[in-house]
């Protein structure tokens, strides 16, 4: 057994990890309905004015403003009612001095008129409208280009596009758009007890976990995932592992990071390139390791699935994102009581899983072996390293997953 040397505070190895990453630079074409989560690689000039031309914002009636100046209830205006236009159609007739037409909201602006009174200040009856309202030129009229301007930039490229920049882009024809590349991910279980799913477990071995919750956290947060098979005890084959993931843009390789003897990763790694730091203040996470390998980051995560999926957490999931240029998730928090004493681990910053019920966090911890730990919980808190006990009904924050 080889014991860690000085283990990293949690700052410093977010600060490392950052420093390293970089987002991707690969683009592609895709259709703007595949297009929403993803973050655009060049800026948008409007080819088409929006509207595209003056039209109703109300249903009404398109009328000369002037000839409704000073209607009211007592001395409404009487217009002469000479049509009907609905959204979709090519106005024909001119609306004349002491003349109206009716008009759907959307609907292109007759010539002659300057203005809309919405039907609710009007009355029709035989061939005339009594408009009791008066209206300024251009009210209840959408002005061709005063949402979007021809020639004018809409969209920035690097920003993300949500259901409204989805709309920026229907609005211009736009059938395909030009995004940034997901980063990929190349995700490899290591040790001889991990059976892959689908296979027969042996006596002695167990299912991966760690490969399909870190898949999760990558697919939620813009990467593509690629799952590939066991990485064996052997130096050579966690070489030849590693050489094929290197295609890939990260490499996340869940247990080998820790001090036992057949924990022949880190070896391998400090033979082949650098590691730059291994080991950090943490619980649960303390074997965590980050590399760079021919240029390619790398993620060592510890075995055991709760301590894989919480680092995860903290240190993937900012990761990809950056990788893939989304901002930082926004984590949501709740401050609610704590539910029972729990102990910190001093020396280690701890982020300890816990159920939020009612108003009361209670946690959610059984070992790092247990993925129900994460999985009935609905977050965690964060005790630092100069705590060593937070008693019952104590104030926490809980970052929610």
């Amino acid at each position: 057994m080889r014991p860690f040397g000085a283990l990293l505070s949690y700052e410093e190895a977010k600060r490392i990890v950052d420093a390293h990453i970089k987002p991707v630079s690969r683009t592609e074409t895709v259709g703007i309905d595949d297009a929403v989560g993803r973050v655009l690689a060049e800026p948008l000039v409007a080819a088409l004015s929006i509207p595209p031309f003056d039209r109703a914002a109300m249903d009404g009636y398109a009328v000369k403003a002037k000839d409704t100046f000073n209607a009211g209830q007592r001395n409404p205006k009487m217009l002469k009612l000479i049509g009907e236009l609905t959204a979709g159609q090519t106005p024909k007739a001119t609306v004349k001095a002491g003349e109206c037409l009716q008009i759907a909201t959307g609907a292109m602006m007759p010539r002659g008129a300057d203005a809309v009174v919405m039907v609710e200040d009007t009355e029709s009856a035989g061939g005339e409208v009594k408009i009791f309202k008066s209206v300024s030129p251009r009210a209840n009229v959408s002005l061709v280009g005063e949402d979007i301007r021809e020639g004018t930039p809409v969209l920035k490229a690097g920003v993300m596009l949500d259901a409204g920049k989805i709309g920026v882009l229907a609005t211009q024809g736009m059938t395909k758009v030009q995004v940034y590349a997901r980063p990929r991910v190349a995700i490899l279980p290591s040790g001889e007890e991990v059976a892959e799913l689908g296979k027969k477990t042996r006596r002695g071995s167990v299912y991966d976990v760690n490969s399909h919750t870190v898949a999760s956290i990558v697919t939620e947060n813009g990467g593509i995932p690629v799952i590939s098979g066991v990485v064996h005890d052997d130096p050579q084959d966690i070489r030849d592992k590693i050489t094929k993931a290197l295609k890939n843009d990260l490499i996340v390789i869940s247990g080998g990071s820790s001090v036992g003897t057949r924990d022949l990763l880190v070896t391998v790694l400090h033979e082949w390139g650098d590691i730059l730091f291994h080991g950090i203040q943490v619980k649960p996470g303390k074997p965590t390791l980050f590399a760079i390998i021919e240029g390619k980051p790398v993620f060592g995560m510890p075995g055991y699935p709760t301590s894989c999926l919480i680092n995860s957490y903290l240190f993937l999931l900012p990761t990809v994102r950056k990788m893939a240029r989304l901002l930082p998730r926004r984590g949501e928090t709740v401050v609610v009581k704590l539910g029972r004493r729990v102990s910190g681990s001093v020396g280690r910053r701890q982020f300890l899983t816990v159920r939020v019920e009612v108003d009361e966090a209670m946690p959610a911890f059984k070992e790092s072996g247990s993925i129900t730990s994460v999985a009935d919980a609905d977050g965690y808190i964060e005790i630092p390293e100069n705590i060593d006990l937070l008693e019952k009904g104590e104030r926490v924050t809980v970052t929610l997953f």
